[in-house]
């Protein structure tokens, strides 16, 4: 069990899962027909046996008290962390059913393990016997220059390559071809602005989007070519302004300030990848500041970020943000407890006043994709367009045909409605694609909800709910 007595939900121990194949093998071992010699302690340590294709049982071991997260050790090949008996071990134990019984003892290979942890904590907690010995300050500051001008003549080279293509016009865009755009971003990575880089190689994908093209392709050479100018005249803008720029085009940042101590609730946890890396976003919401943060961590491509934290749990740590005009980035320090649940969840604002958050954000950071809000009593609803549209399937169909019914898969068919102002979010395209607008509709069954969740130019992402009459966080990931 967790510090205060209550054991983890299966949407806890799901948001866990590196991948949506594990998230599903891991159920299928669920169960408590795989497991035997199966126990927990009151210290955060859960153990059990589970049988394979092989003559021997899978060990597998988690240690939910961790400060640092949950940690798990398995017998099995998976180089997957959590891996599938992980996964169904914790959802055994969550089901409270007996499986897994409290106040046993640890066995041996368990036991070694445990140790083990132990012992490499105190030796984390040790001071270090010799002091590293400083860093040379004069010769960062001639790798910072050197670095800045590669950059600057980067910046040049790819304000030319945008007039080129304005003045020749869009529509030679589509017959360059991804090559050019590809050619261009190498040439960023060589400059060290990788941040510029990344946003070229999606410009060059532009072309092939789909209707609209050109607008859109319009909009991110004018972002481009802003980011472009605001690097060539940093030192004319404002310090957070100034500290943004040089993170978008992609220098390194270091947390820096004093520390916040507060009891952070885990509200969402999502993974994006592409060829290089995978990226995990974590979201918390400070119940004492009221402030919301962003953790990030990372992982090679193909390979799960380390850090992984229950959503819906909270945990007393501190944390420390980065530098940045409206930066909500930070990273975790200190820890002083074990994540537990909580029934506290961030206050929520009208539809309108999401609308204004994201748009006060973008004067800080004019490249933000999105901003973090909490909707209150809102209601997924079918956007007038799409039951027009079911209307005109209706009434044009023959007799004895009927209407076809909106599914999230169609990009603007949903919406978060407030009943009372009337006023709407409509879903973003990647929301509406996904499996947890489902579960939001079921949720909701035309009842206020409360859901959080990112607020962008492309529509609203919800990335987690509370229906009115529970505290328990669901997971819309």
């Amino acid at each position: 069990m967790t510090q205060q007595g209550v054991r983890w939900t299966a949407d806890q121990v799901l948001a866990l899962a590196p991948d949506a194949p594990s998230r599903k093998a891991g159920s299928k071992l669920g169960v408590a027909g795989p497991w035997s010699e199966a126990g927990s302690t009151g210290e955060g340590a859960v153990w059990g046996l589970c049988k394979g294709s092989g003559s021997k049982p899978y060990q597998t071991i988690v240690d939910i008290a961790d400060v640092a997260g949950p940690a798990y050790k398995c017998s099995c090949p998976s180089r997957k962390f959590p891996c599938k008996h992980a996964l169904g071990l914790l959802l055994v134990w969550a089901g409270s059913d007996g499986t897994v019984p409290d106040g046993g003892e640890p066995p041996a290979w368990a036991e070694e393990w445990l140790a083990a942890r132990r012992k490499r904590a105190d030796g984390k907690q040790s001071p270090p016997a010799t002091p590293s010995a400083p860093a040379d300050p004069e010769a960062a500051r001639r790798r910072a220059e050197k670095r800045a001008e590669r950059i600057t003549a980067g910046t040049t080279e790819l304000e030319q390559r945008l007039s080129d293509l304005l003045r020749g016009g869009t529509a030679s865009a589509e017959q360059m071809g991804y090559g050019l755009w590809e050619e261009t971003a190498a040439r960023m990575v060589d400059a060290q602005a990788p941040g510029l880089a990344a946003r070229v190689r999606e410009l060059g994908a532009v072309p092939s989007s789909g209707p609209g093209w050109p607008v859109r392709l319009l909009e991110e050479c004018a972002l481009l070519h802003l980011l472009d100018q605001g690097w060539l005249h940093r030192d004319r803008l404002p310090d957070g302004l100034a500290a943004t720029v040089r993170s978008r085009v992609g220098l390194p940042a270091q947390a820096e300030g004093p520390p916040v101590r507060d009891h952070w609730v885990v509200l969402a946890q999502y993974d994006t990848a592409d060829s290089r890396l995978t990226t995990r976003r974590i979201w918390l919401y400070g119940t004492e500041s009221g402030r919301t943060a962003l953790l990030l961590s990372y992982g090679a491509a193909g390979r799960a970020p380390a850090l992984a934290l229950p959503v819906g749990l909270a945990l007393d740590a501190e944390v420390t943000g980065y530098a940045g005009a409206g930066q909500l980035r930070v990273e975790l320090g200190e820890q002083f407890a074990a994540p537990v649940p909580t029934a506290r969840r961030p206050a929520g604002v009208r539809p309108e006043e999401a609308v204004a958050r994201y748009g006060a954000a973008l004067r800080d950071d004019p490249w933000l994709e999105s901003w973090p809000v909490t909707l209150a009593e809102v209601i997924p609803a079918r956007s007038r367009n799409a039951r027009d549209a079911q209307g005109r399937q209706g009434t044009q169909g023959t007799q004895g045909t009927h209407a076809t019914q909106g599914t999230p898969s169609t990009p603007d068919s949903w919406q978060l409605a407030d009943p009372v102002t009337g006023s709407a979010l409509p879903l973003a395209p990647s929301a509406a694609s996904r499996p947890g607008l489902w579960r939001l509709i079921a949720l909701s069954g035309g009842t206020p909800l409360t859901v959080f969740g990112e607020c962008g130019h492309r529509g609203f992402t919800p990335l987690a709910a509370w229906p009115q009459d529970s505290g328990e966080t669901v997971s819309l990931c």
